[in-house]
């Protein structure tokens, strides 16, 4: 029976990801603001919660995130930029989880595989950016897959079977989404939690750093 960290265990995917984990048997820790007073923003609370924790965990993935905070919609031109609004996209989606990724040799197992996965999206990818808009939250995707990609090659030096990975879980239908849906097809958060998990248990440690979508395709930069 393996054990699994999930940061962010109240959100939509978080949610199902705890259930998923837990019907496989695992033993499922789940850190949520809601539930814990786990504020990811704040390195004091990360540190607190996480240094409490018994780890190691065999898989850990970081489930937090928003696109929409105190109410500052996706920008649909560059000229809708508000400093603030910008500043705590970053903040929720790319400094929060550097702060959980700067305690993952702690988190994971020195020997033996261990997943450490965070939620990226698609529309983080440079490469892939056709359309423009939401460009706080893609710049902060973006951040957050160097980040990963940083942390990775890191980790990798003492973690040598360990896997890092950014994941793009699709468009799944939660309240996060739910404005923003339009005709995209979406899965349910329980369809995104099976996808997730199949991705995560296929990966290898030459996949480590990498950025990959709910079917296990690596995505651009």
């Amino acid at each position: 029976m393996g054990k699994t960290l999930i940061i962010g265990a109240s959100g939509g995917i978080g949610a199902a990801l705890v259930a998923a984990c837990a019907a496989r048997g695992e033993d499922v820790t789940g850190l949520s603001r809601r539930d814990d007073g786990f504020d990811i923003t704040d390195p004091a609370s990360v540190a607190g919660h996480l240094d409490a924790l018994d780890g190691p965990f065999d898989r850990v993935v970081v489930a937090t995130g928003a696109l929409v905070i105190d109410g500052a919609e996706p920008e649909k031109t560059i000229k809708a930029i508000d400093s603030q609004a910008m500043l705590d996209q970053f903040a929720l989606n790319a400094v929060g989880p550097a702060l959980v990724l700067a305690r993952a040799h702690g988190l994971l197992p020195r020997k033996g595989r261990g997943v450490l996965a965070v939620l990226s999206a698609r529309v983080g990818s440079i490469g892939d950016n056709r359309m423009g808009g939401w460009v706080s939250y893609r710049a902060a995707k973006a951040a957050v897959n160097q980040i990963v990609h940083t942390a990775a090659i890191e980790l990798a030096r003492t973690h040598q079977e360990s896997v890092c990975v950014a994941l793009h879980p699709g468009t799944v239908a939660t309240p996060f989404t739910a404005d923003y849906l339009g005709r995209h097809p979406a899965v349910t958060p329980d369809e995104a939690a099976g996808n997730l998990l199949r991705v995560m248990d296929g990966l290898t440690p030459a996949q480590t750093g990498g950025f990959y979508d709910w079917a296990g395709k690596e995505v651009a930069w």
